[in-house]
């Protein structure tokens, strides 16, 4: 499985970003999909996940700002980030899994946002 993910950049706080990620090859095997996040000198962080069958979790920080969506026969995940943050620069990594409880099978080129405030 591949990932690509494009729709990062710089933004000024409040601003909004959308992430897209494309899943090709063996795509049949790919139940959850999603996005990490990675800030200088920090953990890689789980931002949101969405499940084949549209289950959706969160992380406590994005809840009520971002959106993920998914569309299954484009094999595709959205992330839709409105009223962005400083807090929220990061290079944020695409990923998919084999399972609905895990999200860590397959990763994607990361992408940038920079948000300034």
């Amino acid at each position: 499985v591949q990932l690509q993910a494009s729709g990062g950049g710089l933004v000024q706080a409040g601003g909004s970003l959308r992430l897209s990620c494309t899943a090709s090859g063996s795509t049949s095997s790919i139940n959850t999909m999603g996005w990490h996040r990675q800030a200088p000198g920090k953990q890689r962080e789980l931002v949101a996940a969405i499940t084949l069958d549209g289950r959706i979790n969160y992380a406590n920080f994005v809840k009520g700002r971002f959106t993920i969506s998914r569309d299954n026969a484009k094999n595709t995940v959205y992330l839709q980030m409105n009223n962005l943050k400083p807090e929220d620069t990061a290079v944020y990594y695409c990923a998919a899994d084999r399972t609905d409880y895990s999200l860590t099978d397959y990763w994607g080129q990361g992408t940038q946002v920079t948000v300034s405030s």
